[in-house]
């Protein structure tokens, strides 16, 4: 990260951080096993397992499905710079690390507007010596603020792999988060690529229950939506096979052994032809 304000503001705004009030980046670090998170989001995070199991699952293939989706786009679609909006906290093979692990060239903007996240975001911002990674203090909600400050470290003339890993419920509008995609899609080179992982409203009364009591719990609310409603943000793209499957089932790198859990994130990815 360059912008030495941003930092300064994240430190600032880090005193300010209600630790009385969970919070779902934390949450979500505490479901994979991670460190950055304070007594609220554990208790908010035992609760929503108590009624749901399942979310540890939904956390554990979210991570999965991201892996195998960075490594697909880098291995076999050639891409060689990222766009991860929504980062949340940084934890075991980052996206950067993923693609550079395949191309030590490639490029990396990361994308999240919540001060915790920034400050921590220096362990985003390591990179081989060939590659580039860089961090950009926004709100998902602006998109051509988003596609500008992304400029200054990739070529946005050359396709970028874009990517939403359980961040799109956030925006609980359906056109404005549609909107935000779209705009986005706009401004990148044809060749570039859509990965899109996130919850949907599969009819397990438990999943709903512990989704509710979330959003009730002062936490900022996500929305499940519908497979259609998740298939239309890839309107205009060509949806590569498998589709937008459960995300265990979208190019598994190991023989699918055994019972999957019934409840599971969709993912898919897409390519922009023109």
């Amino acid at each position: 990260m360059t912008d030495d304000y941003a930092w300064q503001k994240a430190e600032n705004e880090l005193t300010e951080i209600d630790t009385s009030v969970p919070h779902s980046a934390r949450i979500w670090n505490y479901w994979l096993g991670g460190k950055d998170n304070f007594p609220v989001d554990r208790v908010a995070g035992d609760l929503y397992v108590q009624t749901f199991p399942g979310i540890l699952d939904i956390a554990r293939l979210t991570r999965g499905f991201l892996k195998r989706s960075v490594r697909f786009l880098a291995e076999e679609a050639g891409i060689r710079q990222f766009l991860d909006v929504g980062t949340g906290l940084p934890t075991v093979d980052n996206t950067h690390e993923v693609a550079q692990r395949v191309a030590p060239d490639a490029r990396i903007v990361y994308v999240d507007n919540d001060p915790l996240v920034l400050a921590h975001a220096h362990a985003l911002l390591t990179s081989t010596p060939e590659g580039a990674t860089d961090y950009i203090d926004a709100d998902m909600r602006r998109p051509d603020a988003i596609l500008t400050a992304a400029a200054r470290t990739l070529d946005l003339d050359r396709p970028v792999g874009l990517t939403f890993m359980g961040v799109l419920g956030h925006i609980t509008d359906d056109d404005e988060a549609r909107s935000i995609v779209a705009t986005l899609m706009e401004g990148l080179a044809p060749g570039s690529h859509l990965a899109i992982c996130d919850g949907y409203d599969v009819l397990s009364p438990e999943f709903l229950k512990a989704q509710q009591n979330y959003d009730d719990g002062g936490a900022v609310p996500y929305k499940l939506r519908g497979r259609e409603q998740l298939e239309s943000f890839f309107t205009g793209l060509e949806l590569l096979p498998p589709g937008l499957v459960p995300a265990s089932q979208w190019r598994p790198e190991t023989e699918l052994i055994g019972p999957q859990p019934q409840v599971q994130p969709l993912g898919g990815i897409a390519a922009k032809n023109g």
